[in-house]
């Protein structure tokens, strides 16, 4: 009788549903949702209802891994803008500058970043917690990486160590991101060894 009851007990005991364990395969969804619906309604009219009815997941689902639109925006935002970039190490000046337009190529052709960036830099504008908070990530991280870039090649003695850095890094970024992002034109390998050169030639002469 003793026996029955606990087996009973055991059967009847309410077992952890797992709501609170935050499933990657949910949070993938979820980021995927959030980069779509921001694709087709720019940042302020972003809600998590609509995030989460895109993802096919509950409002719960999304605050249980960020309490605040500013807060999973800027998480995702820094993830993927940190994660597609790596420093190159290449040994040469030339092949470093190039890996890293050709990484930014990459992610400028991907048409959901090439939709989403333009209303950033516009958001970041009226936004100042968005800006400070990829300024201070994303941002930040990024120029650290092409930064190491050029401080190797003074090291190797390459270039000399009077060049402007942060003229080299805006060089870096920008331009690529004028011809795909502003004036929709494309960044073929012509192109890219083209702006290689260009900026190799600023830096060693």
């Amino acid at each position: 009788m003793e026996r029955k009851c606990i087996d009973e007990n055991k059967s009847t005991r309410r077992k952890p549903s797992g709501a609170a364990v935050k499933k990657e395969s949910v949070t993938r969804a979820i980021e995927k949702a959030l980069f779509e619906e921001w694709a087709v309604t720019g940042y302020s009219a972003i809600s998590i209802e609509a995030v989460a009815k895109r993802a096919g997941v509950g409002k719960a689902a999304i605050y249980r891994r960020w309490p605040s639109k500013l807060v999973m925006v800027t998480d995702l935002v820094n993830k993927v803008g940190v994660n597609l970039f790596v420093t190159p190490d290449t040994g040469d000046l030339y092949q470093d500058v190039h890996q890293i337009l050709l990484q930014l190529r990459r992610l400028l052709r991907h048409p959901l970043i090439a939709r989403i960036l333009p209303d950033l830099h516009a958001e970041m504008g009226r936004n100042q917690a968005l800006a400070s908070e990829i300024r201070a990530t994303v941002q930040v991280q990024r120029r650290s990486s092409a930064e190491k870039v050029i401080q190797g090649a003074i090291e190797r003695r390459q270039i000399g160590p009077d060049k402007d850095i942060e003229m080299t890094l805006d060089m870096l970024g920008s331009m690529i991101y004028w011809r795909m992002v502003i004036t929709k034109n494309r960044a073929d390998k012509k192109y890219l060894d083209k702006l290689t050169s260009l900026i190799v030639r600023y830096l060693i002469d």
